[in-house]
């Protein structure tokens, strides 16, 4: 949990040269302002000496700091000295005193993610219910957060491949230990779709593992058997963590024996497993299907009810693309306004609008379709998010009648989306 601490004492400490600049801009016309700032001054300057006083003993700095904020409850870098709390706390193995400041730094920056992680390790392992209501809270807001995080905001020096690598192991640890945590609640059925999504995101055996048991626990063998084959066949290690194999093999087993009554046939089950996971695509696959084509009307592609369209009954209109997956949050948010400039055009024979689904479990498609009601035409990919490149979701397409990519964006744009778009497909048109 140290790891994810920013701020270290040293970071503290010069931090302090511009909490007291800051001060220093005081209105020095104002007797009140003067007195703030006077005051601020005589709490960095005692800081500074709580610090020195301190040296590298812990155990005296956590003394010492609580004793600051004692005489000094409005100080100007409280944040700072709960952070460094913490730090100093988990050095000193004391996981109340750590968890203690980590949620009242909370309570000061309630967008602090790396805080609510720390404070989510220490309620996990207290794991009463208030406790695991705190954690999964601090969970959901950082997930939000992550969940709708733009890649324009990256570091320049992070391309974009790192950056969405980066983002996609974020996320499927996330939705794990939220299921962890929802699981620990016995709310097997929110636990099992945050696991699910976690799999889905980053194919993983500590999701597979927990699904199993869950799958045990509602006495459905079968689906037990499934996914501990899955945990047992991946890596070991994962983005969340490391499973323990020995007793993924020992749940397997017994969920074999008690469906078939002995370990007969289970060998085979586990090497087919492993052939599937590491198996390339099958070549009756849709994607197989459109390996050969050479520009996007000569793509196949499927609807949701299995059926073919292809793509040069288009041929000659406006196609509007917008490539998309169910774990997606962004996606989600630009889906009214897609829909929006759709229904502007519903009528005009001369565009098509449709939305490109990229999930690798389309068994998760339909559901989140009934319960988010979208109205464009759903298509599924079968490559050709490949074959456009498409690196980040959603991205949004237009290509003209010859099949000419005259619109591209990638990343969720909030501001005046609706507007370019269909100041695009007017000029894909021709009509500008």
């Amino acid at each position: 949990m140290r790891g994810f601490l920013a701020l270290s004492l040293g970071g503290l400490l010069a931090f302090g040269s511009a909490a007291l600049a800051q001060t220093s801009k005081t209105d020095p016309h104002s007797h009140a302002a003067a007195a703030a700032s006077a005051a601020d001054a005589a709490a960095e300057a005692a800081l500074e000496k709580v610090l020195a006083a301190s040296g590298s003993d812990r155990a005296a700095l956590v003394r010492n700091l609580q004793q600051y904020l004692l005489q000094y409850p409005d100080a100007p870098r409280k944040p700072g000295v709960y952070r460094a709390l913490v730090e100093a706390c988990q050095q000193l193995q004391d996981d109340t005193c750590a968890l203690n400041y980590a949620e009242r730094l909370i309570a000061l920056q309630p967008d602090d993610s790396d805080m609510m992680l720390v404070a989510v390790g220490y309620l996990q392992q207290k794991d009463d219910e208030q406790s695991l209501q705190r954690a999964g809270g601090y969970l959901t807001r950082v997930l939000d957060r992550v969940e709708k995080l733009p890649p324009e905001e990256r570091s320049a020096r992070e391309s974009l491949a790192d950056w969405q690598e980066r983002q996609n192991n974020l996320r499927t640890v996330l939705y794990y230990v939220r299921g962890q945590v929802e699981e620990k609640q016995r709310d097997y059925g929110s636990a099992a779709k945050d696991l699910q999504m976690s799999y889905s995101i980053r194919p993983n055996a500590l999701a597979a593992k927990m699904l199993g048991e869950i799958a045990e626990r509602k006495n459905d063998l079968a689906k037990a058997i499934e996914q501990y084959t899955l945990a047992f066949v991946l890596p070991e290690a994962g983005p969340a963590g490391k499973v323990d194999r020995h007793e993924v093999r020992m749940k397997l087993g017994n969920a074999w024996r008690l469906v078939h009554g002995s370990d007969e046939g289970l060998g085979s089950e586990i090497l087919a497993a492993y052939d599937r996971l590491g198996a390339p695509p099958a070549e009756d696959s849709p994607a197989a299907h459109n390996r050969n084509a050479n520009d996007s009307f000569a793509f196949v592609l499927r609807r949701l009810d299995g059926t073919p369209m292809s793509l040069s009954t288009v041929k000659g209109k406006v196609v509007v693309l917008s490539f998309w997956a169910t774990w997606c949050e962004p996606c989600r948010e630009l889906e009214p306004m897609f829909a929006e400039v759709a229904t502007a055009w519903d009528g005009n024979s001369g565009v098509v609008f449709l939305a490109v689904n990229t999930d690798e479990d389309e068994s998760l498609v339909p559901p989140f379709l009934k319960r988010e009601k979208w109205n464009v035409p759903v298509v599924y990919a079968d490559g050709l998010d490949d074959f456009m490149k498409v690196e980040t979701l959603p991205t949004v397409v237009i290509l003209d009648p010859t099949g000419k990519v005259v619109y591209r964006v990638g990343g969720l744009v909030r501001q005046g989306f609706t507007v370019s778009l269909s100041a695009a497909i007017q000029n894909a048109l021709g009509n500008p």
